[in-house]
């Protein structure tokens, strides 16, 4: 296995901190199984078009979605496909939670 670069690391962090919000993390499932719109996207995650305006721009700005402009729309989608294979991977791990190991639960370290 090859070590892991700060490029990499990087883009692990910013992998992590997109699935850190369920509504971000529910975009991305979204987006696995097909291009949205951000209308349909915000109907479906149950937010306003403006929270998933942030999101979206969130998203884009840890470069794992892209905005492709159709006239007066914008289509988004996975900006590499193996993100999606990447979290069909995650869906698969099965957790085993230990809430005495969280110093502070309330701080939702878990």
């Amino acid at each position: 296995m090859a070590p892991a670069t700060p490029l990499s690391l990087e883009a692990l962090a910013r992998f992590g901190h997109a699935l850190s919000d369920p509504t971000r993390a529910r975009v991305l499932l979204e987006l696995r199984a097909a291009p949205g719109y951000p209308a349909e996207l915000a109907d479906a995650a149950g937010v306003s078009r403006q929270s998933m305006s942030n999101h979206l721009g969130c998203l884009r700005g840890c470069g794992l979605v892209v905005a492709v402009p159709e006239g007066r729309r914008t289509r988004y989608e996975l900006a590499d496909h193996r993100l999606g294979h990447a979290l069909a991977e995650l869906l698969e791990v099965v957790l085993v939670t230990d809430p005495s190991a969280c110093d502070a639960p309330e701080s939702g370290c878990c």
